[in-house]
């Protein structure tokens, strides 16, 4: 059996978050809204657990340097099964099967996505750790690969306790990376990234932390992977040792950085990633970090970190955690589903 194709009802509904004002995580709302028409090369996905991404904290606060229109709907990844097939899709394809997709209206009960981009899952994997296979641990791959992280580098994972920087630190000890150095803001933080497999974790709240990095590598890091942006991003720069790569991919502090061309006069590179970018120029080599993550996770040596799931209707209490930083991994949404 191929599967069903499928057109909405045009009554069908559905529950999803919206909010259509910026402001605190008070400005959520869980809503019955009209359920995905599928269009070709894509499929319905029954959702059974929501990965949150911290960039939507941002865009539901409105002051970051990116906006999106109101209402507003919440990115992220899912994990659930196909449960229709729009025209177009891959033969393969079967209704019932367990995947993960990267969403652009993550926190609802039913999401259409595409088919090119399906990371199949396996029926035993724990649905919260499984969300970080089809974004968020391929995106954290491609930057090491991007800044061709190697064996004998020194590597600085800013924001290392977070969805991306955890699995970042421990995909760079499977890639056989010299050194690995993460940073936090929290001795929780910090721990967290230790126990993930970095070398050493330095403190951002410190004012001399580059020093600490100093210590240890005297001639710089060859390798920073950057997700905060603003003064973060330039002292990750000035520690760039020559012939150094930064891999620039988001500012979560709200402030996009520059990069001075003095500094790269110095034989250092800035490099930015977006994983759509990466996907549009390289799909196949972009779907193989897909399936190089899948193999790490059933091998054991990529183990993602769940901080805490919530009910969908508990997400304001979500987004409180992700405006306070306070997560260790990733924090996710469940919507009772297959549960």
């Amino acid at each position: 059996m191929i599967g069903i194709s499928y057109e909405a009802d045009e009554v069908s509904k559905m529950r999803a978050v919206r909010y259509h004002q910026h402001g605190g995580p008070e400005v959520l709302q869980l809503e019955e809204v009209p359920a995905p028409v599928l269009t070709g090369g894509q499929v319905l996905i029954e959702v059974e657990a929501i990965g949150a991404n911290v960039i939507d904290a941002v865009f539901r606060r409105g002051d970051g340097p990116w906006t999106r229109p109101l209402p507003g709907k919440l990115t992220g990844d899912v994990v659930g099964r196909i449960v229709a097939l729009g025209p177009d899709t891959p033969r393969e394809l079967r209704t019932g099967q367990r995947v993960a997709a990267l969403s652009e209206d993550a926190f609802a009960e039913q999401v259409a996505a595409d088919a090119a981009w399906l990371a199949p899952i396996p029926e035993d994997a724990d649905a919260g750790q499984a969300t970080m296979l089809s974004m968020t641990a391929p995106l954290a791959l491609r930057l090491l690969r991007t800044a061709e992280a190697g064996a004998d580098d020194a590597v600085l994972i800013q924001s290392a306790a977070g969805t991306v920087g955890h699995l970042a630190v421990q995909l760079a000890r499977a890639l056989g990376v010299k050194t690995v150095i993460g940073t936090a803001s929290s001795p929780a933080k910090l721990d967290f990234i230790r126990a993930c497999g970095a070398d050493l974790a330095v403190d951002l709240s410190d004012a001399d932390w580059p020093d600490r990095i100093r210590e240890l590598t005297p001639q710089g890091v060859d390798v920073v992977l950057d997700s905060v942006g603003g003064k973060v991003f330039d002292q990750g720069l000035d520690l760039l040792a020559p012939l150094g790569r930064m891999v620039s991919y988001g500012a979560i502090s709200g402030d996009l950085p520059t990069a001075p061309i003095q500094s790269l006069f110095q034989l250092k590179s800035v490099t930015g990633l977006s994983m759509l970018a990466w996907r549009a120029a390289r799909p196949a080599e972009a779907y193989a970090d897909i399936t190089e993550v899948i193999r790490l996770f059933e091998a054991g040596d990529l183990k993602p970190r769940v901080h805490d799931t919530y009910p969908l209707a508990d997400i304001a209490e979500l987004h409180t955690v992700l405006d306070n930083r306070a997560n260790l991994g990733r924090l996710i949404a469940t919507t009772g589903a297959h549960a």
